[in-house]
């Protein structure tokens, strides 16, 4: 499948190999050419591994732990990206540690990244069937999303990645792909006379401001619409009977997160309100009553 594909960095969570042998990982890549970044699993627990193809992604600077491994590069001929493999632990604490680790690492890789992995927690209740602990960290993990300007990518036909295989009652989707939205005007390089150079990049950022509603303000829409769901869903559990303490826990998380996504919600109508004003004046009064 990788060969069919044309894929060129594949990233890997939960190897549970304490050392990673070259047979085994030739095993997995189906092309001659290969280098590759691990991290040896603690016992039976953990363990990541990137392999990539050296003349499609060229790496020029790595950086790793026990639950993730960082690789910035050159990917085709000229696009720089940092490429972010992460296997969180189950312990909330130590989440939140790695959230901000991460953090603070996004200032010495500035490029755009792709983050993906197990990241052992879910945005929103709906993500999570038949599990007791629903909502612990929800909110730190959807903080470091929105500080790192990062994009979820929607899955297709699955809801879940992960089921328990004893019963196969519980269901979460804790794994994802994760893409930074970098700002077009800063990654446009334009060449000739001044005047020139700031049409072409005024051309850029029209587009991208087209992007930017569909996939960012329309993003906040479905996380709004989602969070609203899952607070109805514990508002009718709680007018017909006490909440247990971990439902009370999670109602109160997702009321935070409703309040703080109406907030954004503001932000991007003020945003989209002064973009209007400037360009249609006094139409701009039009448009809010439309709406």
């Amino acid at each position: 499948m990788l060969k069919e594909r044309g894929v060129d960095v594949v990233l890997i969570q939960e190897t549970k190999r304490r050392t990673l042998e070259v047979t085994l990982i030739k095993s997995i890549w189906p092309f001659d050419k290969m280098d590759y970044m691990g991290v040896d699993a603690d016992g039976r627990a953990g363990g990541l591994l990137c392999i990539w193809h050296p003349d499609r992604f060229k790496v020029v600077d790595c950086c790793g732990s026990r639950n993730f491994i960082i690789l910035s590069s050159i990917s085709g001929q000229s696009f720089e990206c940092s490429m972010v493999n992460v296997y969180a632990p189950n312990d909330v604490g130590k989440r939140r540690q790695l959230w901000e680790s991460l953090k603070n690492l996004k200032i010495s890789y500035p490029n755009p990244w792709c983050m993906g992995g197990d990241f052992n927690e879910i945005r929103f209740l709906s993500e999570r069937k038949g599990c007791s602990r629903r909502d612990r960290g929800m909110n730190d993990f959807n903080e470091l999303i929105d500080q790192l300007n990062l994009v979820d990518l929607p899955m297709k036909g699955r809801r879940f990645t992960w089921c328990n295989a004893q019963d196969g009652k519980r269901w979460s989707r804790i794994d994802r792909l994760l893409l930074e939205m970098k700002s077009s005007w800063e990654v446009q390089l334009q060449l000739g006379w001044a005047g020139f150079r700031l049409m072409r990049k005024l051309a850029s950022l029209k587009v991208s401001l087209r992007r930017w509603n569909v996939e960012v303000f329309g993003h906040v829409e479905a996380e709004l619409k989602n969070a609203e769901e899952d607070l109805h869903v514990l508002d009718l559990v709680a007018e017909e009977r006490a909440l247990s303490e971990t439902e009370a826990n999670s109602r109160r998380e997702v009321r935070g997160l409703v309040w703080n996504l109406h907030r954004r919600k503001e932000s991007l109508w003020h945003q989209k309100s002064r973009m209007l004003w400037a360009k249609c004046g006094d139409k701009n009064t039009r448009f809010f009553f439309s709406i």
